[in-house]
């Protein structure tokens, strides 16, 4: 967790691929740039951009990633505004929208592998250093904050439910999405997709079958945080920065899980959690650990790693998975160059 080398300043696994998106990213927002220049007065411009919320949320459930979502939905609202003039009126602009964006992810998945969980590569592991991994071939699933939007809020957007979507192919995908999360009529999808009812109904039962077997469902949200649980977040805040065994097994699961995108090693059970924060990771001792907006419905918080200087430097993003009055799964982030700018976290701690 702490003494982890990285390869290079916040490396992400494929750095090539990373370089590739950043270009086309950079391309996609000056081609929205220069569309919001030209538009953004008009009322027709300021009607596509309302819908931006929720196709962000839409677009993050088929895609994995806050930062492709955000692509698509500029490349969406692009393609929207261009084609205005095309648009004959006879669906709604939301549906017109929606189509738009799906047929963005369809294109943005093509040919790429799915993104993941450590979870979902196989078994865990000892808590031993050797079998600390970087998957170079693995694009991970990536946390998002939570939409702002109250309807969205109460979409599934949790780290489980997004992973799982991502078994799904993409066109299953998208109707699970929208039929069960967006709870859009068959007859609405299938005019979507171009395709039939049955084709629609057929693809809903498969995709509902896949996330069955994964024991993820999409009712599946977080709680709403009360004073137990705020007052929990806050005992565990304290007892990690002490980095007091007592007081974390007293606030931790005996049967939780940890994991650190991007490496694949997974810990299942709170001793072998344990035996990595006090042997491999021992370097996260006297850490500084600040919350945030809620990642996934779930809450988030800035971890920061003592560093040579004597101040604390950007290591984690700690999302936190709670059941039952306890912590029963721990992510731990490690992308911070990316994440920490999303999540409105600095990049230093400062005392």
């Amino acid at each position: 967790m702490s003494s982890v080398r990285r390869v290079g300043p916040y490396r992400y696994p494929n750095e090539r691929r990373r370089n590739d998106d950043e270009g086309r990213r950079l391309t996609v927002t000056s081609a929205y740039d220069a569309v919001v220049e030209s538009a953004a007065v008009t009322p027709a411009f300021e009607e596509l951009e309302s819908y931006r919320r929720e196709l962000l949320a839409y677009c993050y459930r088929m895609l994995g990633s806050p930062f492709e979502a955000e692509d698509a939905v500029q490349e969406a609202l692009i393609r929207a505004w261009r084609g205005a003039g095309r648009f004959e009126g006879r669906a709604a602009v939301r549906s017109w929208l929606y189509r738009i964006a799906t047929n963005v992810c369809l294109d943005l998945l093509k040919g790429r592998e799915r993104r993941a969980r450590p979870m979902d590569l196989g078994p865990a592991v000892a808590p031993v250093i050797e079998n600390l991994n970087e998957r170079s071939e693995v694009t991970w699933i990536e946390p998002t904050p939570d939409p702002a939007d109250a309807v969205v809020e109460r979409e599934s957007i949790r780290l489980a439910f997004v992973a799982a979507l991502q078994h799904l192919p993409p066109r299953q995908r998208a109707v699970l999405i929208l039929c069960e999360v967006l709870r859009w009529q068959a007859s609405e999808v299938a005019e979507l997709l171009e395709t039939s009812v049955a084709s629609v109904n057929s693809a809903l039962q498969r995709a509902r079958a896949t996330l069955e077997a994964a024991s993820v469902s999409v009712d599946d949200q977080a709680p709403a945080l009360g004073e137990a649980e705020r007052e929990l977040l806050a005992r565990f805040v304290e007892a990690f920065e002490a980095y007091d065994i007592d007081r974390l097994t007293a606030l931790i699961h005996e049967d939780a899980t940890q994991s650190m995108p991007p490496y694949d090693l997974w810990l299942s059970g709170r001793d072998d959690i344990f035996t990595w924060w006090f042997g491999p990771g021992i370097g996260c001792k006297d850490s500084r650990v600040i919350p945030t907006v809620s990642a996934n419905g779930s809450p988030a918080f800035g971890q920061y790693k003592p560093s040579e200087d004597g101040g604390h430097e950007a290591w984690a993003l700690i999302v936190l998975e709670l059941s039952d009055g306890r912590i029963e799964e721990l992510t731990f982030f490690l992308d911070t160059e990316r994440l920490f700018p999303l999540f409105g976290l600095p990049p230093r701690f400062e005392t």
